[in-house]
């Protein structure tokens, strides 16, 4: 999500005049997007705004935005007296206050109200910045905005807000936009994604939404997250399993499998649904990769109760498993009226446990496809090799002298790994020549 809104301010910023610089510390603007899902991220933030003082005392004209998670949406008097050093500061997903700030001496043709609702809403109007222009093959499209479920550990509601759904005029707008501009990919988000148009009365759900993108031409593929367990219906799996575009890749988080953990986190489901759920998907969308979350060391969190998130990571096999160590959020239900009574140390050792746990289960996930030939969009090259991903989100890598950047090609799997795949094309393409027809016939 901060990715899709740093993208939308880079490209406010662009069309007020400004352009990229590669270094902070010589820019004009400088703009701090933050993230505090977890508190190391939150630390992280507090250093690098504390690291800007200096800029900030040598040239005083700089303009510093603090954006995102770490202002939310109710209010910043406490950050303005603790961050002096910052000019404007802008609640998640809205770019108003940092591009009013900077017009209200330049131009009046941005008012503070009109300058919100037609960057915070997301109106499809969207131009790619500069250093992502013909270079950008997967690019992430937010479809609902915060969040109204509230798990006891999420802050997240509390600092990007209720759930808002966008309109899907403006969703199909941005898609096409993106396309045009070269975009073969794109990930519908939300932190629900499947309570799309819950919000909206007889407004499309996010089956019809999928319906509606699948449309849009030079499109190659859809994803989407994250989901949750209790909003994934059937008609959404068989909208997965219908459409050609829509990728067969779910990210269903479970954070527990013991029930007493579950309802403590008020997840609203039990291990069983979700073993249930799993088996669904599976079933009507065969070969399907499903990712999920988990977190250890959750308040009260016994070690038979771990065992049990332990026994059903390990019995339904995820492809992959997001791994988090529960850290207290202020705020939250769980930092209010819960104790956290596990330690450190504890948290670390069962965090290893689950991650060599699920390095065994990838391994042998991806060992299945060795020698299969799989289709694989190309997104870029590191380190002279290219990388891409497969339908169902499986990274792999070729080395090719081509430029593969945006197509979908055919490879075989030569190796593989817990983590990536390497791949070689299973024909050969002509190497790209160095000088047009124009050019060789002006050669003397």
């Amino acid at each position: 999500m901060n990715v899709a809104d740093s993208q939308r301010v880079a490209s406010a910023l662009e069309g007020l005049g400004y352009t990229p610089e590669a270094r902070a510390e010589n820019a004009d603007v400088i703009v701090m997007n933050t993230c505090v899902v977890r508190q190391s991220a939150e630390d992280k933030a507090y250093g690098r705004l504390n690291s800007l003082i200096p800029v900030k005392r040598a040239r005083p004209e700089v303009v510093i935005n603090l954006m995102g998670c770490l202002v939310g949406v109710k209010g910043h008097e406490t950050l303005k007296k603790r961050f002096p050093q910052v000019d404007v500061f802008s609640p998640p997903s809205d770019p108003g206050p940092l591009l009013a700030y900077l017009t209200q001496d330049e131009s009046k043709a941005h008012e503070d109200a009109e300058t919100s609702r037609r960057f915070a809403m997301m109106d499809g109007n969207l131009t790619l910045p500069v250093y992502e222009q013909g270079n950008l093959v997967s690019a992430h499209v937010p479809v609902v905005l915060g969040c109204s479920h509230a798990c006891t550990y999420c802050i997240i509601p509390y600092k990007r807000g209720i759930e808002r759904s966008r309109p899907v005029g403006d969703i199909v707008a941005e898609v096409r936009s993106l396309a045009a501009q070269g975009v073969k990919e794109i990930t519908l988000l939300g932190q629900i994604v499947d309570r799309y148009g819950k919000d909206i009365p007889d407004g499309p759900n996010l089956a019809a939404l999928l319906r509606l993108v699948h449309e849009v031409e030079g499109l190659e593929r859809i994803r989407f997250l994250t989901s949750h367990p209790n909003w994934m219906t059937p008609e959404l799996l068989d909208t997965v399993a219908e459409l050609p575009k829509v990728m067969p890749h779910m990210e269903v988080p479970v954070q527990a499998g013991h029930d007493e953990v579950l309802e403590n986190m008020r997840r609203g489901y039990t291990a069983d649904d979700y073993r249930r759920l799993i088996q669904q998907i599976r079933v009507r969308i065969p070969g399907a990769s499903i990712a999920t979350d988990i977190i250890v060391g959750f308040p009260g969190e016994t070690e038979a109760q771990f065992q049990a998130t332990y026994d059903l990571l390990a019995e339904l096999q995820m492809d992959v498993a997001h791994l988090a160590r529960y850290s207290t959020r202020t705020g939250t239900v769980a930092d209010r009226k819960m104790v956290d009574d596990v330690s450190d140390e504890e948290k670390w050792r069962r965090y290893r446990l689950l991650e060599e746990l699920q390095e065994g289960l990838a391994t042998e996930i991806h060992g299945r496809l060795l020698g299969e030939t799989v289709e694989v969009l190309f997104e870029e090259k590191v380190k002279g090799r290219w990388r891409g991903r497969t339908p169902t989100n499986k990274l792999v890598f070729v080395e090719s002298d081509n430029d593969l950047r945006g197509q979908v090609l055919p490879v075989q799997i030569t190796w593989t790994g817990p983590w990536s795949m390497q791949a070689r094309l299973t024909r050969q393409l002509s190497i790209n020549p160095i000088f047009s027809s124009a050019d060789i016939a002006q050669l003397p």
